[in-house]
């Protein structure tokens, strides 16, 4: 399958692209922990149905040591004891903030508050902006259907 439309190949996409490296560069320098934005970018893409995200936050996540076992239940992350309850604070928002369109009020005061307590302000910050910055690449990649399964890990800085 070719992608509807290269990136690299478009000045507008090509610039667009560079920007977006440049905050995924903020936000894997932030305090918030390296494995938490691995689970919420990998469950994030898994809602969207982004393959190219999939591929890309699962072959990152087992780099950097994650295990099997715990990239396989993070679709069940609700059932799994495999989670810590920082991670499950995380993974819920990362939920409600990806289906927003099909909750009337958004992010729910609870989820809110569960992902306070265990997160510090800079790491609230960069949560929700992990958020709203894989939310954006899964639309680009679905809506472009750019081609997947051959990424390597750090590929893309």
């Amino acid at each position: 399958m070719d992608a509807r439309l290269n990136y690299l190949g478009n000045p507008v996409a090509a610039k667009l692209v560079k920007y977006m490296a440049s905050a995924g560069k903020v936000l894997s320098d932030s305090s918030l922990p390296a494995a938490t934005q691995e689970l919420v970018a990998l469950r994030a893409s898994q809602i969207n149905g982004c393959a190219f995200c999939i591929d890309m936050h699962t072959k990152n996540a087992a780099h950097a040591g994650e295990t099997p076992v715990r990239l396989n239940l993070v679709a069940a992350w609700r059932e799994a004891k495999v989670f810590t309850e920082a991670e499950r604070a995380a993974l819920e928002l990362a939920e409600q903030g990806t289906r927003i369109a099909d909750a009337a009020g958004g992010v729910t005061d609870e989820a809110w508050a569960n992902a306070a307590k265990h997160y510090d302000e800079d790491q609230l910050a960069a949560l929700v902006s992990l958020i709203a910055f894989i939310n954006a690449a899964n639309r680009l990649n679905v809506i472009t259907q750019q081609p997947t399964g051959d990424y390597q890990p750090g590929q893309w800085g």
